[in-house]
């Protein structure tokens, strides 16, 4: 059976998820989340997109992205980040064969019904995703998310975080912003789910 068809455009933000072979927690060893964040950096700069926000976990990986008119599309900037942290998780861990349990899955965010209260959740949904694991109890105390870069201004999160369009339009102020993304995290915790999550 043939694979299913990606949807490869500039301009649209993608919610990509791709786990470690076997599901096996292979990034639990912090060493290797900060490969992996190493591995971020490298590749902002060498290809033009925006990162959204991340968040590594100890057997998957969640990252938003961004593409842009003149930079590629999201196929090979994952392709890059995967194969890249891959071979350097082999050479240091001394093993061969795949690293990644497959292709990666995609949600395109603008496809939703409503993309502004998708991604705001999203974002949310991403961070609390240590804490449904019970790695944490609060988003913003775990070290490899993206979170604090929307709630806390200049906040060093390991990689630069670009704010998507969505998020610089809840105010006109930093702090304006994070009070109304603020309200998806109350939801969040209240479980006022706009959308389901499978």
């Amino acid at each position: 059976m043939p694979r299913p068809y990606r949807i490869q455009e500039p301009e649209l933000t993608y919610h990509i998820v791709s786990q470690c072979i076997e599901w096996r927690d292979m990034m639990e060893d912090e060493y290797f989340k900060e490969c992996f964040l190493e591995v971020l950096r490298a590749s902002k700069q060498k290809y033009d997109y925006k990162l959204i926000s991340y968040c590594i976990m100890p057997n998957h990986i969640h990252l938003v992205i961004h593409t842009t008119k003149t930079g590629p599309c999201i196929s090979r900037i994952v392709q890059y980040i995967k194969a890249r942290f891959a071979e350097m998780y082999n050479r240091i861990a001394g093993r061969t064969g795949p690293f990644w349990n497959g292709r990666y899955k995609d949600i395109i965010v603008q496809f939703a019904k409503d993309a502004i209260h998708y991604l705001l959740w999203l974002i949310w949904y991403l961070a609390f995703n240590p804490v449904r694991k019970r790695i944490c109890t609060n988003p913003l105390n775990y070290q490899y998310s993206s979170i604090r870069a929307y709630v806390v201004e200049e906040a060093d999160v390991g990689v630069p975080i670009d704010h998507h369009d969505f998020f610089l339009k809840l105010g006109s102020t930093f702090k304006e912003r994070v009070k109304n993304f603020l309200r998806y995290e109350e939801m969040y915790r209240k479980r006022h789910a706009i959308f389901d999550w499978v």
